[in-house]
């Protein structure tokens, strides 16, 4: 993988390797034409970090799944949890253009409409992790944040950019879940 980001960052055991993730996520690692393809349906630029990580794994579930915070949300007092990342592509049916993509959870599920959706909840759809551009515009470098659905879809702010995310992302046992 390319080390402009995720320095010093071991993806060892990062991703799940369950046929789940491999029937459901996973999508063929995306070339710039894919990547254009995706960006101009969705209607804005990818975060560079994150088209780096789909060019090593284009999406899956996470075995490093919770990020910490400090406001409680319908999930937990002090995490969010997330069960995949979506894909750049749109065959599979979590990734960013497939049936239960990013479109899908603004279209069918009133999310609204801040940039991309990214990132799927345990709570099968009741909340999600997105790219928010709200602070940047279409082509900047987007805020991640948290949209919880229970809550009158109320956005959490998590991560000041995709690579920060990732990297602070944790295994599920150093939090108490029920």
């Amino acid at each position: 993988m390319n080390t402009e980001f995720f320095k010093d960052f071991n993806f060892k055991g990062f991703w799940s390797e369950c046929s789940y993730s491999a029937r459901d996520y996973i999508g063929d690692l995306p070339d710039q034409e894919m990547i254009n393809s995706v960006e101009k349906e969705l209607g804005y630029k990818l975060p560079a970090s994150y088209i780096q990580l789909m060019k090593s794994q284009n999406g899956g579930l996470a075995n490093r799944s919770v990020f910490p915070t400090t406001e409680a949300n319908s999930w937990a007092d002090d995490h969010v949890a997330i069960n995949g990342i979506m894909g750049i592509g749109r065959e599979r049916i979590y990734s960013l253009c497939g049936t239960h993509g990013s479109r899908f959870m603004i279209d069918e599920w009133g999310y609204p409409a801040i940039g991309v959706y990214f990132a799927d909840c345990p709570s099968a759809g009741h909340d999600m992790v997105a790219f928010d551009y709200t602070n940047c515009g279409k082509d900047g470098e987007p805020e991640v944040v948290h949209i919880d659905q229970e809550n009158n879809y109320k956005k959490t702010f998590l991560a000041k950019d995709f690579e920060t995310f990732i990297m602070n992302l944790k295994n599920e046992e150093e939090f108490e879940i029920d």
